[in-house]
């Protein structure tokens, strides 16, 4: 629930098309609802624009759909990462509208209605054709939310000349998202042909001695380019999120 939805709630309370129980009602599951097995924030989206999302590893199948029906009764977008399909077969036959992503894997569902786009263009850069399961969820996260992406893929440094062919999009971007294995050299390439924020992702993508993405961590995190900010390992997800909250600070 955001502050648009809870003035909503109040209008319509003092107008008279909702009584002060019913609005009461509404607003019960703030700040959490306690399920026994979680404590859903409800109030989360106030604090931050973002709304609570399920991170499904360590969770049941039954968690899982009974989580997501939680949200979308509390009017929420709902979003779900790290799933696996035979969970969406579940959710997509109780919840109409609900999205999968395989590559991503994430299920999504915004709330009806809500159909309004953020104006800024977020560029999802990859390496590899390997990244592109991490690039896809902090691509996807960020169109759940609303967010415009523009996906530039498999333009690692190996074959610099595939970056470069989109340096317009590059240029145009207000918020990069760039993704790369290996030795994670791709950030401090992007990051010296942009004034935007570069918000850079390593992955476990990588031989023996890349020892599951810390090389590219180390990589990224010693940039010769100013300004790379770096998220944890495969953390497609936490790059999105910042991206949106970037532009989101950018648009208010």
């Amino acid at each position: 629930m955001k502050i648009p939805d809870i003035k909503n709630i109040l209008e319509a309370v003092a107008r008279g098309q909702m009584t002060a129980d019913e609005g009461a009602k509404r607003l019960d599951g703030l700040p959490f609802e306690d399920l026994g097995f979680a404590k859903l924030d409800h109030h989360r989206s106030l604090r931050t624009g973002v709304p609570e999302v399920i991170f499904a590893p360590g969770k049941s199948d039954e968690q899982i759909v009974r989580i997501f029906g939680r949200m979308v009764k509390a009017g929420s977008d709902v979003l779900v990462t790290r799933v696996e399909s035979p969970v969406y077969n579940k959710i997509r036959r109780k919840f109409k509208g609900a999205q999968y992503n395989k590559v991503a894997r994430i299920i999504y569902l915004r709330k009806p209605g809500r159909n309004k786009k953020i104006g800024s263009l977020v560029a999802v850069v990859s390496a590899g054709t390997a990244d592109m399961a991490v690039a896809e969820e902090a691509a996807v996260t960020a169109e759940a939310f609303g967010v415009k992406i523009e996906r530039i893929y498999d333009v690692g440094v190996s074959g610099i000349h595939r970056l470069l062919a989109h340096r317009d999009k590059i240029q145009e971007a207000k918020v990069i998202i760039v993704v790369a294995g290996m030795e994670g050299a791709l950030a401090s390439v992007v990051g010296g042909l942009t004034p935007a924020p570069v918000i850079a992702v390593p992955t476990s993508v990588g031989y023996g001695a890349s020892f599951q993405g810390l090389a590219a961590l180390l990589a990224m995190l010693n940039s010769c380019a100013p300004g790379v900010t770096v998220v944890n390992i495969d953390n497609g997800f936490g790059a999105a999120v910042a991206a949106i909250k970037i532009v989101m600070s950018r648009e208010s």
